[in-house]
């Protein structure tokens, strides 16, 4: 663990202020030790909207859960994310990212770069709802993360992405070593954080990007890309 994650682990919880445009209590915080100030970003159980489509536990567990799968994956997409008890609860708790204001994060999607391409197939194997333009970080020294995944792992096919131009590609040997470890590592790490129904349907999707060996196609049963993008 780094300093600055034993500061999130361990610090004290100040709430500062809170995100008005979030649909569900989204608050900026500072994790606080000694001298020690670590910006974050925490989301309280009690703060959650029901929705209908997403019944079983929370969606802060859905979060804690893409993170470790991400740790497990080695693909380090998703900032430092534990959950811990705060000023409003028990709930998730994530590392502040600050980002490239200067970036067109648009251009960046669009572009070759790895990291969009390995959000792409992260996003598929946890059935992202909700992939917007705003749940990208880019920082200015070139690192990459994704945020906001409280609405993942539904046992239906539910992937809403701004990322599609590799629809249709075959993956990658290394992709495709990634997916075999995903199979295995999978159930593993979300055990006890989404339903067993959600696990099996875990299971099965990769199980389906491995037999298909391409990314997946836009459904058309679906909206394919979330509203608003951004």
């Amino acid at each position: 663990m780094t300093p600055a994650q034993n500061v999130i682990v361990s610090g004290e919880l100040q709430v500062e202020g809170r995100f008005v445009d979030a649909s569900n209590a989204t608050l900026f915080a500072k994790c606080v030790m000694g001298e020690d100030e670590i910006a974050v970003i925490y989301k309280p159980i009690a703060g959650e909207r029901p929705l209908w489509d997403f019944p079983d536990g929370n969606l802060a567990q859905r979060e804690l859960a893409t993170y470790l799968l991400s740790e497990a994956l080695g693909l380090h997409l998703v900032p430092f994310t534990i959950m811990r008890d705060g000023t409003f609860g028990p709930g998730m708790v994530q590392e502040w990212i600050e980002i490239d204001e200067e970036l067109d994060v648009v251009d960046l999607v669009n572009s070759s770069n790895l990291r969009i391409r390995e959000m792409a197939l992260f996003d598929a194997i946890i059935n992202n709802t909700d992939r917007k333009y705003g749940h990208i970080l880019a920082t200015k020294d070139g690192a990459i993360y994704g945020c906001d995944h409280g609405v993942t792992f539904h046992e239906d096919p539910k992937l809403r992405t701004v990322i599609w131009q590799y629809s249709g590609q075959e993956f990658s040997d290394t992709e495709l070593q990634l997916l075999q470890r995903a199979l295995h590592l999978a159930p593993i790490v979300t055990s006890g954080l989404i339903s067993e129904s959600e696990i099996s349907a875990l299971v099965s999707r990769i199980e389906s990007l491995l037999g298909a060996r391409t990314f997946p196609e836009p459904s058309q049963d679906w909206p394919a890309v979330p509203w608003p993008p951004f």
